[in-house]
Order: structure tokens, then sequence, then C-alpha cells
């Protein structure tokens, strides 16, 4: 990296394109599909015919709503669409139906990001590409598929909010996981449901002046907007660093090399030539819709992850976590329901020893036995030092494989923890003299060397001496 390029912190907005899953398109009939046979969902609408008319679709509108309520946004009186004017294969129009300086809904938030707007719009159509070069004349040509043509669009805005990839990255999977939950769009990347670009730009740290941007196209997956964010900003800065400055314009990443490359220059709004259009009329959402829109709402993760962090002492990374995934946020509610094992320990248990427990079980095509009351139990087990946190992992594996009852198992497979705390010392001084050289490190201040002690331990034991009482026990026996 450059000289001087080390000052200049990120500045990163997104701009996310979610598909509703209404059953026809935007402004015709027409059967929304995703792999159906090409130019097969059409109309002389979405075709673009002379002399048709567009008509919205009430259930997108809908779905604008909730979305803009979930965002906290405050929602237009009344709303109008414009022309985007551009011309290019995937819009027959020549323009596409969007929405510009009045949107359905406006200033919100989602967790520490700001939410400029949030619009309904129309999908483009599909361009494919075959035979290389993408010329109708030669070795290749450009098709167009127009069953996308029309689809149902909400444009979420962010401001430039964000100061690192992996916070773009991690802030975008929040919102996906928001939509989702709403039940408004599938959201499936893969799939082009929901698809992110990335305004990025750099400027000296601590200053409120903005740096010229460029915007990342279409980042088909979470990983793939996070590698491009960041190797976009590592240009940027020694790009300034060099001396040099920053282009607006478009940007290509290809996740298989790893490069940037430039697609075109950066369009501003003027460019589209936007203005109202004259075929639909003023969008003004009735009391109705907007009461059937909050009504429509759960609990949504940011609301989620406030309630775990603050009225139940949870880790962000732990509460972000169960919010983002529904059937874990249900097993850890109803877990903590069942028994008194408290939030922090049943949150541990269903995200970490739980979940690495499910996943070796789908790895080995075992359908999991293991029950809420059961978890619960076990959890106790553990809090109540009557079993390791070792046996615990052991009985789980159990319960998942077969199900039963957490102390039968104890019982059966002798794990109860050792009581006899004497008998512990006995192990614990054996284990120190058969490990002279790290009791000697322990000794000399190298705190790592008990581990070896400790193994010894619990190998003697068969896991079922307590980890912390261990610990205390060799120091003591050696003068720590």
């Amino acid at each position: 990296m450059a000289e001087g390029a080390h000052e200049l912190e990120a500045v990163i907005g997104l701009e996310i394109h979610v598909q509703l899953a209404t059953r026809t398109k935007m402004f015709c009939g027409c059967a929304l599909s995703f792999g159906d046979e090409p130019n097969v969902h059409t109309c002389p609408v979405c075709l673009a015919h002379p002399g048709v008319l567009p008509v919205p679709n009430e259930q997108a509108i809908l779905y604008a709503l909730q979305i803009g309520l979930a965002l906290g946004c405050e929602i237009a009186p009344h709303s109008i669409f414009h022309r985007k004017n551009y011309f290019y294969p995937d819009s027959p129009k020549a323009y596409q139906i969007s929405q510009f300086d009045i949107p359905i809904a406006s200033n919100g938030r989602l967790g520490e990001v700001r939410i400029h707007r949030a619009h309904l719009e129309e999908d483009a159509a599909k361009m494919i590409h075959v035979g290389g070069s993408g010329r109708i004349h030669g070795s290749g040509a450009s098709l167009v598929d127009f069953n996308r043509g029309g689809t149902p669009l909400v444009e979420i805005v962010t401001e430039p909010d964000l100061r690192s990839a992996a916070e773009a990255a991690q802030w975008a999977r929040l919102l996906r996981e928001t939509v989702r939950q709403l039940g408004v769009s599938d959201v499936n990347m893969e799939e082009g449901s929901l698809r992110v670009d990335a305004n990025v730009s750099v400027r000296p740290a601590g200053s409120d002046t903005l740096g010229t941007k460029t915007e990342l196209k279409n980042m088909n997956s979470f990983r793939f907007l996070q590698r491009g964010v960041e190797a976009e900003l590592e240009r940027q800065r020694e790009l300034i660093g060099a001396g040099g400055t920053v282009t607006q314009e478009t940007l290509h990443f290809d996740p298989v090399s790893g490069s940037l490359t430039s697609l075109r220059s950066k369009e501003e709004s003027h460019d589209y030539r936007y203005f109202p259009e004259p075929d639909l009329v003023p969008l003004a959402p009735t009391e109705r819709m907007l009461r059937e829109a909050r009504e429509a709402l759960p609990e949504l993760p940011a609301a989620r992850i406030e309630r775990y962090e603050g009225d139940l002492g949870l880790s962000r990374d732990i509460a972000m976590t169960l919010a983002t995934d529904p059937e874990k946020a249900t097993f850890f509610e109803e877990t903590l329901a069942a028994g008194d094992a408290g939030a922090v320990p049943v949150a541990n248990w269903v995200t970490g020893e739980l979940a690495a427990a499910l996943r070796q079980a789908e790895e080995n095509d075992v359908k999991p036995q293991v029950t809420i009351a059961s978890l619960a139990a076990l959890i106790e087990l553990v809090q109540a030092k009557k079993i390791s946190h070792g046996s615990g992992k052991t009985v789980l594996a159990a319960l998942v494989a077969e199900g039963g009852d957490p102390a039968a198992i104890v019982e059966r497979e002798g794990l109860a923890q050792i009581a006899d705390s004497g008998e512990l010392e006995a192990i614990v001084a054996a284990a120190v003299t058969a490990n002279p050289e790290a009791a000697e490190q322990i000794k000399a201040g190298n705190p790592k060397a008990i581990g070896a002690i400790v193994g010894a331990v619990m190998k003697e034991t068969k896991g079922r001496a307590d980890g912390g009482e261990v610990n205390r026990l060799i120091k003591e026996q050696l003068g720590g």
C-alpha cells in the first residue's frame, strides 16, 4: 500500500434490488417464473406494444409498504411513477417505469445504517450472450428473454454509513433476513431475487467530505460483495496514495480472478431524463392498505437483536446469529422457557454445541431426536456441575442420535462429575508428577503449559472432571 493510503477511511453505501414474490408482474397479468422456456410469459403490455396501458399490481404495493415499514421509513401519502429513459435491448419501451423524486418510502433505518429511500419499479428483461463475442453477426449473438421483464422490484438505497467491506456484507445479510422474514420475497441471490450494488469511495479519516465513488454491480453473494468491496478499496487507496485520482465509473468484480474491470462511466440521475409517467396516476396508500401492511409485520431481526442484547444479556454476535436464523431462534426461546439454565448458557449451547451436532447428524443422514425438554435438562445438568461440559457434549450426541432422558444417559454411561474432591486432587497430583516439564513451565510463568496437565486429567477421568476445578487444583499444587 502506498504511503498515506492508510489514512483514508472507507465510505460505502448499498443499493439492493428485491424481486417481490407476487404471482404476476408489476404492470400486467403475466405470471412470474424462473427457469421456464424463454419468452413464454409475455403480453402486449410487458412487450411495449403501441397503445397498451400499465396497471399497477396492488400486491406489489402492499409488499413495498411492508418493506418500508420494516425499515422504519416514512411512507409517502402519495408517490408517483416516473419514466427512466435509456436505450438497451433489455427494455422494449426504451424506458423503465420507476420512482424518482417521490418514492413510496424514505428516511428509515436498519440497525446503524440509515435508509435513504425504498421505491417500486419494474425489472428489465434478461440478456443472454452466446457464442463468446456478443455480436449478432459473426461468431456470437445477444438474445433477450422477456419472461423477467416487468417483474416487480423494490430498490432499497442506503446512506453511505458503512465503513468496511465486512460491515457491508454483515448488514446486507441482516437486510436479506429482514425481507425474507416478511415473506415478500424469497431473496434467493443465485436466482437474482436479491441483487446488491455497492457504491464505494474513500476519504481522509475524520473528514465529512465524500470522495469520488465507483459502483460495483450485481454482487450475487455476500462473500463476493465483501471481496469486491475490499478489492476496490485497496485499488482506490493505492491510486490516491500514488498521486492519482478516482474516476466515477461502474465496475465489475470477477470473483474467480479477483480482478476489477470498468464497464462504463457512472451515470447521474439527469442522464436518464426522468419525467412523470403519464399513464399512471399518483400512488396514494389507503388506511386499509397501511393497516394490513403493519399487521403483517412479524418481530423483525433488528428488534430481536435489540431484545436479546438488552433484555437477555446476549453478546452482539450471538444475538445476530439467533435473530437471523428463525429456526435457531425458536429453539433457543423454547429451550429457555423450558428450564432454568439462563439465557446466556442456552444461547451458547444452541448456537454452538447443538448447531455442530445437528450438522454432524445431517452429514450422517441421521434424523435428530433431541427435544426442547431434553436439551433444557441437559444444560441444567452442566450448569449445576453435575456433569462436565465435555460430558455434556457426549450426552448431546446421544440425544441427537436416539433421544431419551439426559439424566438416564449420564447414569448409563457413567458420566457423572467426580464429586469426591480428594479423588480429583489425587488424579491432579499424579498428572502433575507425570508432566514435570509442563509443571516447570507453569512455575516459570507460562500459563499455556497448563493445557498438557489438564488434558492428562481429562483423559484419566474420561471427561468427568470440572475443567475450572482442575485448573484451580493444578495452580494450587504448583504454588500458583
